[in-house]
């Protein structure tokens, strides 16, 4: 059968959460003709395997956190029955699903025309797509979105690396590991380590260097990496992986041989789990970017600037396969200005995302927040002279209760410019970060000053009026 053509304003490849943005606004709100191919399930990373179940999990393993600390408050529980891991992945699952419903409905109402299967560029203007059931149908399009994401990466050069999972086979385990190693020292391996700890596995996270969270600032990475330990989760410092070998006569098991700064000629250590989390790499494979003469970096990234612009002057990318700023909301707010500016009219010619002080958090136990430069950051920039640096550190009044040993700490820091004292980089560790950089993040973006801070009156008694009290 030969393939059935179509014709739109916009084809959207990826229906992540930057794809779907933009195919929704520039459908929804300007009318334009789009067609989406998603050739995974709607939602992308984030929804499916990413941020939203890690969130789920994360709340888990607090309530554990929280059971174990309510004995300090008085509070006598009992155990009757361990924590029933797969209940709460079926759980979790479903509710993925709901999800994924909720966004084929909201394609639906926005008038995008929805296609799964996997889409390849034929030319600059067209792609082919293979449809679950081998049909094909080429789609003809004025502008072309590429958002396909990334995917986590296994090490090729180490025998026996494909025993080990990755962040999205996390999501699949249907038993909570005995004893399990983590290969990362960025967020996805921290934030796995912490769940995986306080839901009860034995727990070692094997990192390259002395510390993690290696992008923040230092104060970020001495605090964390003191804390985990604290709490008994085993880091590897220095860590080369040799070889993983299947364990005989113990299904499921596997032996990995490494070393590590204090082993340096050698040890080996048995796991149930395996996780690697090394980094991602772009979703670009049979994409066709050749093709159509889409331009990639060294590392497979579309190139592509500020205005989502690629080397083609009707294809456009955003979100992770661009490897810019791999965050979910980064990517939603980046398709939705793409959507204005394509469809929107004139007074949108110009609207685009903006990539300077963008607040991330990691959901480690405690929670890490962190916008704009850190301090060594701020000094290369401006200079030492020109950089002041205000810090807190404190015990949460949560904790007043607890034995010393029980105490996690929380350590606040603002980096500030010049004579003005404009904040150029606001770090905070400790329980509720999270939620509290979103606040104070809108501050940094409005561009606060020191005092901007110091003239807001304290909520007490908070962690949080510790950034709006520092001397």
């Amino acid at each position: 059968m030969a393939p059935i053509s179509k014709e739109c304003d916009f084809l959207v490849i990826g229906c992540g959460s930057g794809g779907l943005a933009c195919a929704r606004r520039a459908s929804g709100q300007w009318g334009a003709k789009t067609i989406a191919v998603e050739s995974n399930r709607l939602g992308g990373t984030c929804v499916n395997v990413g941020c939203v179940p890690k969130k789920v999990t994360w709340n888990a393993a607090a309530i554990a956190e929280t059971l174990h600390e309510a004995a300090s408050y008085g509070f006598q529980i009992k155990e009757t029955a361990p924590f029933d891991f797969k209940t709460f992945k079926h759980k979790r699952d479903d509710y993925i699903r709901r999800l994924n419903n909720i966004y084929a409905r909201n394609l639906s109402n926005d008038k995008v025309e929805y296609l799964h299967g996997r889409a390849h560029l034929l030319d600059k203007n067209s792609a082919e797509v293979t449809l679950d059931d081998g049909t094909r149908e080429t789609i003809r399009a004025k502008n072309i979105l590429i958002a396909t994401g990334g995917h986590p990466n296994i090490p090729k050069n180490i025998p026996g690396a494909e025993l080990g999972i990755t962040s999205d086979g996390f999501f699949d385990l249907e038993t909570l590991p005995k004893r399990v190693a983590l290969v990362g020292a960025g967020y996805i391996a921290v934030e796995m380590a912490g769940m995986f700890h306080h839901l009860g596995s034995e727990t070692h996270l094997f990192i390259r260097h002395e510390t993690f969270l290696r992008t923040f600032d230092p104060m970020i990475q001495e605090s964390i990496v003191d804390e985990y330990e604290r709490q008994g989760i085993i880091i590897h410092r220095n860590s080369v992986q040799q070889k993983i070998e299947k364990l005989d006569g113990q299904p499921g098991w596997m032996r990995m041989h490494y070393t590590d700064k204090t082993a340096p000629d050698g040890s080996t250590i048995d796991l149930d789990c395996l996780l690697w989390a090394i980094g991602r790499s772009p979703e670009v494979e049979d994409l066709g970017l050749d093709k159509a003469g889409v331009k990639q970096d060294e590392h497979g990234h579309i190139v592509a600037d500020d205005y989502q612009n690629t080397s083609v002057d009707n294809i456009y990318a955003l979100g992770d396969v661009c490897g810019k700023v791999e965050l979910t909301p980064v990517a939603i707010a980046a398709g939705r200005q793409l959507g204005n500016r394509l469809f929107g009219g004139p007074e949108f010619k110009d609207a685009k995302m903006d990539y300077e002080n963008v607040p991330s958090v990691v959901f480690a136990h405690p929670e890490v927040g962190s916008i704009g430069l850190s301090e060594p950051d701020a000094v290369a920039k401006y200079g030492r002279e020109n950089v002041k640096v205000y810090r807190t550190s404190f015990t949460a009044m949560y904790y007043a209760m607890m034995d010393p040993t029980e105490k996690a700490p929380t350590k606040y820091k603002v980096v500030c410019q010049g004579t003005d004292e404009k904040v150029v980089g606001m770090h905070i560790l400790g329980a509720g970060s999270s939620e509290m950089l979103q606040g104070f993040g809108v501050a940094v973006k409005m561009g606060c000053r020191k005092r901007d801070l110091d003239s807001c009156v304290a909520i007490h008694p908070t962690s949080a009026e510790e950034l709006v009290t520092m001397k």
